[in-house]
């Protein structure tokens, strides 16, 4: 006879089952920690002291900050859980402020929130609820989660708008089945309600935008304060090699932007290029923009390399759309992405997705790094 699954495809009573939640001090995941409590789970809420913010920083709305760490305290004692803190910042500065300031000093775009996860969330996070037995982890992340036969896969979340499987593509199949995400299938506004019906401090604290090491989204700073060096001026020309002017630091650019050139010629230029080799930037016309074939470097897979063999979906930025595309496996875990349609400002550093769709949505297969 079949054991009745619990809530997050356990198959024991949640009386039974612990629960390690992830919790930032934010409205999603206090909300997660609520309902876990409410359905009746033993939860320990596990906060992360990751980075040591100023003063000056204190306001901007970014998350894992000191107040952060007050407003977790506050709903895991008025939830009645147990609380811990763990103080990761040493892990947090060599696993991704550290690979942040060398990505954009080779000229790349990086996701410091993939690097994140990846490294001091779920990899140390994952370590640390075995050790406390929990039979899962609970995060508050918009992603949806299927279990069945005790696999777990992971899809994009109903509100769409919200999504965040773009940026837990890097999870490994042994921490995705140990991993639960309750607010894939709901709505924003239905987490804020279910925490005011919780009466918790948080139901309307406003979501975190900025990273948490760069306050107000002014990366130029972050790199200044940890590499002062790096800002060497450098020529920006043309595609045809010809100097268009002088740029002061390559960090100061992205792929596709067209603001701040301060270079000017017949036809609004953009950038199309960033080689750090040579301290170059170059730019040239919108339509030089559009890409169709991308290389993938350090590969991450959680399905079948046979299911990449069907034409799947491709995200290649977090706030981009689904692109239809083909992947060709090479060796060394790398791929060459063929786009079906053109796409416009892919820039290394960032992460490209793989999804397929099927009946529960659009599940996520892997993906790699953009190499170029």
């Amino acid at each position: 006879m079949n054991k009745e699954l619990n809530s997050i495809g356990i198959d024991k009573k949640p009386s039974d089952t612990t629960v390690v939640v992830a919790m930032s001090g934010g409205v999603d995941s206090s909300t997660v920690a609520g309902i876990m409590k409410k359905e009746g789970y033993k939860v320990i809420g596990i906060t992360l002291k990751l980075y040591d913010d100023g003063k000056e920083v204190a306001a901007s709305k970014q998350c894992c900050s000191g107040q952060d760490i007050m407003d977790a305290k506050r709903v895991a004692h008025k939830l009645g859980i147990e609380h811990k803190i763990l103080y990761y910042q040493d892990k947090f500065k060599q696993g991704v402020i550290d690979n942040f300031v060398d990505s954009y000093l080779n000229g790349e775009t990086p996701i410091p929130c993939v690097q994140c996860n990846q490294t001091v969330k779920f990899k140390d996070l994952f370590e640390v609820s075995k050790e406390l037995k929990a039979d899962a982890l609970i995060t508050g992340h918009y992603v949806k989660s299927v279990t069945s036969n005790k696999t777990t896969n992971m899809y994009r979340a109903i509100d769409e708008n919200r999504d965040q499987s773009y940026f837990l593509f890097n999870t490994r199949r042994e921490q995705l089945d140990y991993l639960r995400f309750p607010l894939g299938g709901m709505l924003k506004d239905k987490t804020r309600e279910i925490a005011k019906n919780l009466d918790l401090n948080v139901a309307d604290k406003p979501d975190s935008q900025d990273i948490c090491f760069v306050p107000n989204g002014d990366y130029a700073s972050v790199i200044r304060k940890f590499r002062p060096d790096s800002f060497q001026k450098g020529n920006i020309k043309n595609l045809n090699g010809e100097v268009m002017g002088v740029h002061d630091g390559i960090i100061n650019f992205t792929i596709g932007q067209r603001k701040g050139i301060k270079v000017s010629d017949k036809e609004p230029l953009y950038v199309l290029k960033i080689n750090s080799e040579n301290n170059e930037i170059i730019v040239g016309p919108k339509d030089k923009l559009g890409k169709k074939i991308i290389t993938l470097k350090d590969l991450n897979l959680l399905t079948d390399k046979k299911e990449l063999d069907q034409n799947i979906f491709v995200k290649v930025r977090s706030t981009g759309n689904l692109l239809k595309a083909k992947i060709d496996l090479k060796e060394n875990n790398t791929a060459s992405v063929n786009l079906v349609n053109a796409e416009d400002g892919i820039s290394p550093g960032q992460a490209c997705v793989f999804y397929s769709k099927d009946q529960f949505g659009h599940k996520v297969l892997g993906g790699g790094w953009i190499k170029e």
